[in-house]
């Protein structure tokens, strides 16, 4: 005979054995249960008598029903019922009370209760979008608010994740949300969602929102990222509303959601759901990336359309080479980005941001930080004047 078929039948002839003798032991079990349950109500009235017929059954039945349950026998139970009621069984002696013994439980372990969502705030004053954190003064979360310090900046947008990658950023988070917020920056976490899976979209959106870090810093607020068509994203009404609603009745009235939208062009007036994705959001950021136009009249009209909408407005300008787009070659000149400033303040904008921080040379750097508009001096004394 072949050693592996010798080895099958001796494993199947082991098995048989085992079945064979548990059996037995649960049949004996019955049987012991059938002759002795009259006798042992009437003789089982001794303490020391009822702990050893307990012990001696618990065994048998623990053999029999295997590790994870100990079962009273029906036999000890039968026994130890007439004593529970204070009855002494034919022929014992008489009753005696035993020591009462109090056992006090351990207290409740004690648990940490999450940290309060931060405090509603809007980004106000001057931002920057951070897009890859690797290509960001090396990912230095240091260098980063030193350099965000410098420019005058009071927030940042920091990708999260996408409909492609998911939820991705908690360790980026975990080394810049503690120095921004101790440096007085607020973080505000961005996404993009591709409405393949608007559920999904909203899962991810609220990961990012729920996320702690180890010391309990949370994302000040959340923008998604709402595109286009163009961009690959099913974008339409349905879908729009669907996402900002459920994501709004998820988070609560309060929480800051900023509404990341395309420039609010004729050609976008017509065919882009601002209502179904404005409505819910605390605030909208339109992109107004003014290529080969001019920044000052492109976030003036921009403005001036979404007042209808009743949400603070904070512009989102352009800090990159637009050549690609159809723009002028080359990153926008200091002129461009202080009239993008001077006519988004005239036009009542609560704050301006720029995309993005890779992308945006010392010359931007500079006209950003000069610019006489959203200084976080004058930020400050605005909230002042509103806590007073």
């Amino acid at each position: 005979m072949h050693p592996l078929v010798a080895l099958r039948r001796h494993h199947r002839e082991t098995v048989a054995d085992l079945v064979t003798k548990w059996l037995r032991i649960r049949r004996a079990m019955r049987d012991f249960d059938a002759r002795h349950r009259d006798a042992l109500r009437q003789r089982l009235a001794s303490p020391i008598v009822v702990l050893a017929a307990v012990t001696i059954v618990g065994g048998l039945a623990a053999i029999g029903n295997g590790p994870r349950k100990v079962e009273l026998h029906a036999a000890a139970a039968a026994a130890l019922g007439p004593r529970s009621n204070g009855v002494a069984g034919p022929g014992s002696p008489p009753p005696t009370t035993a020591p009462t013994t109090t056992t006090t439980a351990p207290p409740p372990p004690q648990t940490t209760p999450p940290p309060p969502p931060p405090a509603p705030v809007l980004p106000t004053g001057k931002g920057m979008w951070i897009w890859m954190p690797d290509r960001v003064e090396g990912g230095d979360p240091n260098a980063i608010v030193a350099r965000a310090t410098a420019a005058g900046l009071s927030h940042l947008y920091v990708r999260t994740g996408s409909s492609v990658d998911g939820f991705y950023a908690g360790a980026f988070l975990d080394a810049l949300l503690p120095v921004a917020h101790a440096a007085g920056i607020h973080v505000f976490g961005w996404d993009f969602p591709y409405f393949g899976d608007v559920n999904a979209d909203v899962q991810r959106a609220l990961a990012a929102i729920g996320y702690t870090t180890p010391d309990g810093q949370r994302l000040d607020g959340f923008s998604p990222d709402i595109e286009t068509g163009s961009e690959g994203v099913s974008i339409n009404a349905q879908n729009a509303a669907a996402y900002m609603d459920t994501l709004r009745n998820a988070v609560g009235a309060d929480y800051p959601i900023i509404a990341t939208v395309p420039r609010p062009s004729a050609l976008m007036q017509a065919i882009y759901p601002y209502q179904e994705v404005i409505g819910p959001a605390s605030a909208v950021a339109p992109m107004v990336y003014w290529l080969n136009r001019q920044p000052d009249t492109d976030v003036a009209a921009a403005l001036d359309y979404l007042v209808q909408f009743g949400k603070p407005v904070m512009p989102v300008g352009q800090a990159y080479d637009g050549s690609l787009e159809g723009g002028r070659p080359g990153p926008p000149t200091a002129d461009e980005i202080a009239r993008f400033m001077a006519a988004a303040a005239a036009h009542g904008a609560a704050g301006v941001s720029f995309w993005s921080w890779q992308h945006a040379d010392p010359s931007v750097w500079d006209a950003i930080a000069a610019a006489p508009e959203f200084t976080r001096t004058a930020l400050a004394a605005i909230m002042a004047q509103v806590g007073s």
